[in-house]
């Protein structure tokens, strides 16, 4: 059987790189962005891993890593670049620069790259997956120091819903937002729920559970439903 093939955006550290450990341990060929790949010594010792650079806020880099990987076929991508924000999520205290880098990258970013792959993601079977955040959610009360990072997610969520509804044709790929807990990362901290294996071995299992189903999904790691 011919292994599949997987493409993380975001793959340096944390999360993202908890992603390409799981994959590689289930047989699959992974290829991780990084934005500097001298920085990406824990990603090289995981083993075979086809590295590329990216800063996924920069359109023509989107374009260029396209245009290499023209002839690639992948069974997921899985877009989990992101950034926190300010350390003071106040909206009155944000400097307009702050604000327009936290949702240009974390919303906006996303999206147009997605828009650029989307074609190389297997028909049918293949899934699209965004890390969002259960934060994301409108209805959470919750993190209000996180106030800024929610409605960055919270507008992912509708640029993905968006994005799904109005540009996908047929055979589009499964789509997922999902939330991978609250996980000891750097954003995280270590007062966390879960460590980082926890979270990403969820979330493989759950891109292998909803690949073919088509449709856009609101889940996190465990595969339970967030309403949006």
């Amino acid at each position: 059987m011919t292994a599949k093939h997987a493409l993380i955006i975001g793959a340096s550290r944390g999360l993202g790189l908890g992603l390409v450990k799981e994959l590689l341990a289930d047989g699959w060929n992974v290829t991780a962005t990084v934005r500097d790949p001298k920085k990406a010594e824990a990603l090289k010792a995981l083993g075979p891993v086809r590295i590329e650079r990216l800063d996924m806020d920069n359109q023509q880099a989107i374009k260029a890593l396209s245009n290499t990987l023209h002839n690639e076929i992948f069974d997921l991508l899985f877009v989990n670049a992101g950034v926190k924000g300010p350390d003071d999520q106040l909206s009155g205290n944000a400097t307009l620069a702050e604000v327009g880098q936290l949702f240009f990258t974390n919303s906006v970013a996303p999206i147009n790259l997605a828009r650029e792959f989307v074609s190389k993601v297997r028909k049918d079977s293949g899934v699209l997956a965004f890390m969002s955040s259960v934060l994301g959610s409108v209805i959470h009360p919750d993190a209000p120091e996180l106030a800024l990072y929610k409605a960055s997610k919270a507008a992912l969520n509708s640029m993905t819903n968006t994005f799904v509804r109005y540009e996908l044709g047929d055979n589009n790929p499964t789509v997922l937002s999902m939330h991978p807990g609250w996980v000891k990362t750097d954003m995280g901290g270590e007062g966390a729920d879960i460590d980082v294996q926890t979270s990403t071995r969820g979330l493989v299992d759950q891109v292998k559970a909803f690949a073919g189903k088509g449709g856009h999904h609101f889940i996190d790691y465990k595969g339970q439903t967030i309403p949006w």
